[in-house]
């Protein structure tokens, strides 16, 4: 019964996510919003709310670890697992031009989290930084490409292709409808899905964070991966990377950014090793419910980026063979959490 409430939370979040981006999108095209705005925004931050449901549900549960190990899971699966699949269904063209400012914003909240995990500083002020720091981001972004677009700018014509991928209700009335379902759906989905989720890793000896590094951060990260496959397979396949790009940047600075605000956590403590896992990603015992991240789950978190920066920037395209790599690191770093190898 456990797997299976588990599973229908996933379905709910999945389809709750889906519901609420077009609905929302809907609302904001019926509102007059361009097409630009609503995909740096709308787009970015709407398949990003899973991840933000679910962690902050998680928080008010007290397992942090299913929390911080859900936004960094999902970081990770949307390079290696999404930008993977996109990548075997069609080769995915890219513009570093269109890219280059959202992959450097991309680097430095990875590096900021990097260093707020090392030195345990998930203080409420972080969070209220880190939010400032994604507000400065949309607004500048916005900025931006509203003064290039006149001259068919890259990075405003990207932020527009994201959302054109995206179909939507035209009835003001029906999208707000859509709107409200989805979120209850993403919502009582995150609840079902935390809470059997901490109940399996318990019943099988695994730490909160392998749970969220997996089964949790694949959950949140479908709305991701729907809106890539369907860019990859209308031929916009530039999209499945800006949305992949743009989701990372809520997940670090938005979602942690809340979830700190909510609730200050700790990743100190002292080394354990949980059962089920190899002593590569041991797992830290939290001072705030649960165990946390290893080094290894973080290193696993810098290798994506930097796989995604060789393989989208360096051809302008990541190929098919460049996808299977993609996705043997994924299953490769799946059968070391899980104890599998080693």
């Amino acid at each position: 019964m456990v797997y299976l409430l588990a599973a229908v939370g996933l379905v709910l979040l999945f389809i709750g996510g889906e519901f609420l981006v077009r609905g929302s999108v809907g609302v904001a095209r019926r509102l007059g919003l361009s097409e630009m705005l609503i995909g740096l925004t709308l787009v970015g931050f709407g398949t990003s709310v899973p991840e933000l449901v679910t962690s902050l549900q998680a928080v008010s549960d007290g397992a942090v670890g299913v929390a911080v190990g859900n936004v960094v899971g999902s970081n990770i699966a949307n390079i290696l697992l999404i930008i993977g699949l996109a990548a075997l269904i069609t080769p995915i063209l890219t513009q570093p031009r269109a890219i280059a400012r959202d992959f450097m914003v991309m680097i430095a909240a990875t590096a900021i989290f990097i260093l707020l995990a090392y030195f345990d500083g998930f203080s409420r002020l972080s969070g209220i930084l880190l939010l400032a720091a994604l507000v400065v981001y949309v607004v500048g972004s916005v900025i931006a490409d509203r003064r290039t677009m006149a001259n068919n700018g890259a990075a405003a014509a990207l932020h527009a292709e994201e959302a054109s991928v995206l179909a939507a209700p035209s009835s003001l009335p029906i999208s707000l409808v859509i709107t409200i379902a989805g979120m209850a759906g993403v919502i009582f989905g995150a609840k079902l899905l935390v809470e059997n989720a901490v109940i399996i890793a318990t019943r099988a000896g695994l730490s909160e964070a392998v749970i969220g590094l997996s089964l949790v951060a694949v959950g949140t990260s479908l709305p991701e991966l729907a809106t890539s496959i369907v860019a990859a397979m209308r031929g916009k396949q530039d999209v499945a990377v800006g949305n992949v790009i743009g989701s990372n940047i809520f997940n670090l600075l938005g979602i942690l950014g809340i979830t700190a605000i909510v609730s200050p956590f700790s990743v100190t403590g002292s080394a354990a090793t949980a059962a089920g896992t190899t002593d590569w990603s041991a797992v830290l015992n939290a001072s705030v419910g649960g165990s946390l991240l290893s080094w290894g789950d973080i290193g696993m978190l810098v290798l994506s980026v930097i796989l995604l920066i060789l393989f989208a920037l360096t051809g302008k395209r990541v190929a098919r063979w460049e996808g299977v790599v993609l996705l043997a690191a994924y299953v490769t770093y799946m059968a070391f959490l899980f104890g599998a190898m080693g």
